[in-house]
């Protein structure tokens, strides 16, 4: 055997004894040398007494040697290395530049591998440095890659990849001696700034250093819209504040516009000046939304040359607005059973709030008062108020047998308004009778352009049974039961109308009941219609008898509440309730983050409001600010009438889904919802750098804490490989010295002749 085949050695016992006995044996020895000096105590010269102890030492000790039987264990063994994770944040706050003007924060961090080089190959012989990008996911990288390939991730966690280290990606096996890790501290997962105390446990877990090295310094210059703070609906009419968090490095004491736009469109601007300590600044925007719907607003401020990150300069966020209650405006004419029946049930209504008001003559039907409104209503009528300063308040406006043309209680001046109120998303009704619909009656030349029907000559007096047209046989307004046969039926047994306006139905209006046997240009007489007008909605009533539909025999013990959910079901068409429409689109989620797909559901149902399976589906993704298709999507609904969509990641920004169906060549409706792609996520949002939490890291797990850039060292604590594995060995004897027996033998002769001389027996 050469001397290179075994490369370590160690001290053993070789002796055969079983420990137990050499532990007795050992045990006498230390006795007799303790009772030799026990003996001496009275030995008065004090060099004695120490050269008889001494020796008397040293036999023992030579002694022991002989009981032990000493060797040396020469070994061929072959260390297993530990290895080191090298972790490199590879989230897209690592594109940020170090300093204004300078390399990013990746390039930083691959010149000081490159520095590292040295410092680690000098402790190769114990550990294997593996380096990884983490994203959060793990994935080798280089140097060259760092510099070559820009950092995407938009979130970091650095949790997450500590864990993946421990948990030994890549590593083949080998235990994990430490980490070295590099990263900007911008983590916006379990390890978010101020919440290392709460992951204190995970960190001790881990059970080895972490080294951390800061990358990036903070003298760069950036605004961001750091948090919208608003709740996830707000109530049609109903005042909501919008409370937003802004920050401005770079922008101490400056003076910065701030907008909050719903879809393109600007809801209210603020000027915010930023603090001088560049602590957040704070700005709320109070708003009153005036229509139902799923809608995008975005905060935003101005993007200014010398800024780091343009893109966090706005955030976008989706408000779902819906109603309370429907508020309705009940203007009548004059007294009669149809205001009285109608003016009752909506006052019963829990879900509607009603304001009233009407007439009780006019100034022809009492010519002593002169111009005194005040002595033509119950109570004073409010004309200014009421169609100009309130009118957006409503959400529907009836107006029943209402249409005097007299200058006291005309509307004429207001119709300007009526007409703005349905085209910016209000329902207006008219419901017939001897003032309108007809000639002589009053003429409202802008709000009739509103309305489904217009009058075309004098009223029909002669009583008639209401017929559902094939329209309103597939309408949510006319369904009185389930399916279009039950509808029917229902509208077959309800008692006649006395009498309707005489009128016709404007292009594009939707009929839905008409007269069985009139007819008036070769059709029969429309006597309800709707249709969309702008982005509000309306109804005519072409008679003022609809009040004998609450009148009708009971059937089979239950009182037919026909009159009471036609009321009702045109109520909620009006005001464009989601459970009267047979197609809903809903986004999933409302709110992207940048660089991942929008998703749509499609909601299809039959005339009858039953899940429409085999329905074709297509949905279209819209740029609000373009106003235009960027894509569509075809799908086929299933049993439960649902279908998904997905389209591919967009540029930030507000978007529609406009969806529309059709099932065996009929078309089931259209529908929208809003989404908002997110200009950056929270990885862009901030520009900074966050030492303390690196700091915290490194001192919750026994690492160390440097700053790239300021000279790092590779001299950071590991642990060290506690195993080596053993090939062959051999035992040289140590004991069996004839220099080491004549050790022991002039040791015991010494003492004895000094023991004899100094007068001991």
């Amino acid at each position: 055997m050469t001397p290179s085949a075994y490369n370590d050695w160690r001290l053993v016992s070789l002796s055969p004894l079983p420990v137990w006995a050499l532990t007795l044996l050992c045990v006498g020895v230390i006795s007799g040398v303790a009772l030799a000096a026990w003996g001496m105590r009275r030995e008065s010269v004090r060099w004695r007494r120490v050269l008889l102890w001494s020796l008397r030492v040293g036999a023992g000790v030579a002694a022991l040697f002989f009981l032990l039987e000493p060797g040396v264990r020469d070994l061929q063994v072959a260390r297993v290395k530990n290895r080191v994770a090298v972790l490199v944040d590879r989230s897209a706050s690592m594109g940020f530049p170090v300093e204004p003007g300078g390399q990013t924060r990746s390039a930083a961090v691959a010149e000081a591998l490159e520095a590292l080089v040295p410092g680690l190959s000098a402790r190769s012989d114990r550990f294997t440095f593996e380096t990884y990008g983490f994203d959060p996911e793990l994935s080798p990288t280089t140097p060259e890659r760092l510099r070559e390939e820009p950092a995407r991730s938009g979130r970091t966690d650095l949790l997450a990849a500590l864990r993946a280290a421990q948990a030994g990606a890549g590593g083949g096996g080998k235990k994990l001696s430490g980490v070295l890790l590099f990263s900007d501290g911008a983590d916006n997962a379990d390890l978010a700034q101020g919440a290392v105390g709460k992951a204190r446990a995970a960190l001790a877990d881990l059970g080895v250093p972490v080294n951390t090295f800061l990358v990036g310094k903070s003298a760069l210059k950036d605004l961001a819209v750091e948090r919208v703070q608003v709740d996830d609906f707000a109530f049609v009419r109903n005042s909501l504040t919008v409370e937003v968090e802004l920050r401005g490095r770079g922008f101490a004491g400056q003076s910065v516009p701030v907008t909050l736009s719903r879809e393109g469109q600007v809801v209210a601007t603020k000027v915010v000046t930023f603090p001088e300590d560049e602590t957040p600044a704070r700005a709320s925007f109070t708003f009153t939304p005036d229509q139902t719907g799923r809608f995008v607003y975005t905060v935003a401020m101005p993007v200014f040359p010398d800024e780091a990150v343009a893109e966090n300069n706005t955030r976008a966020f989706v408000l779902k607005v819906i109603r309370d209650r429907v508020r309705v405006l009940l203007v009548v004419g004059r007294p009669s059973w149809d205001e009285r029946f109608l003016r009752g049930l909506l006052k019963q209504d829990p879900n509607v709030d009603l304001v009233s008001f009407y007439i009780l003559r006019t100034q022809a039907d009492d010519p002593r008062v002169v111009d005194d409104r005040r002595e033509l209503s119950l109570i004073p009528f409010p004309m200014e108020e009421i169609f100009r300063t309130k009118l957006s308040t409503f959400d529907v406006v009836v107006f029943q047998n209402f249409g005097y043309a007299d200058q006291s209680l005309s509307i004429a001046e207001y119709e300007e308004d009526l007409v703005r109120y349905v085209k910016d998303g209000g329902a207006l009704v008219v419901v017939g009778g001897d003032s309108v619909f007809g000639a002589g009656r009053a003429n409202f030349p802008l709000l009739e352009q509103v309305l489904p029907l217009e009058g075309a000559g004098p009223p029909t007096t002669e009583p008639f049974v209401a017929r559902l047209t094939p329209e309103g046989l597939r309408h949510p307004v006319t369904a009185l039961a389930s399916g279009s046969a039950g509808s029917d039926a229902v509208w077959a047994t309800l008692p006649a109308v006395a009498g309707a306006n005489v009128t016709r139905a404007r292009a594009g209006a939707t009929v839905l009941l008409d007269h069985p046997f009139q007819t008036h240009e070769g059709r029969n007489l429309p006597l309800v219609a709707v249709w969309d007008h702008g982005r509000g909605r309306a109804m005519a009533v072409a008679t003022d008898g609809s009040w004998a539909w609450a009148f009708t025999a009971f059937r089979e013990g239950s009182p037919s509440r026909a009159y009471a959910r036609f009321w009702s079901n045109a109520l909620r068409w009006l005001v464009r309730d989601p459970d009267l429409t047979t197609i809903n689109v809903t986004a999933d989620p409302p709110s992207v983050e940048p660089g991942r797909p929008v998703a749509g559901v499609v909601s299809v149902r039959t005339g009858d409001y039953s899940p429409a399976e085999g329905a074709q589906v297509r949905v279209e993704l819209v740029s609000v600010t373009e106003q235009k298709v960027l894509a569509a999507q075809a799908a086929t609904t299933g049993p439960d009438g649902t279908a998904r969509v997905e389209f591919p990641p967009p540029a930030a920004g507000a978007y529609k889904l406009k969806a529309s169906a059709t099932k065996d060549g009929q078309e089931l409706g259209e529908a929208e919802d809003a989404v908002a792609v997110r200009s950056v996520g929270p990885e862009l949002a901030d520009s900074s750098v966050r030492p303390a939490l690196l700091e915290q890291i490194a001192e919750l797990t026994g690492g160390r804490f440097q700053v790239v850039g300021e000279g790092v060292s590779a001299d950071v604590p590991l642990v060290d490989p506690p195993v080596v594995e053993v090939g062959r060995s051999k035992d040289r004897p140590l004991w069996d010295r004839p220099a080491a027996l004549a050790v022991l033998v002039a040791l015991l002769g010494a003492e004895w002749f000094l023991r004899r001389r100094f007068g001991y027996v």
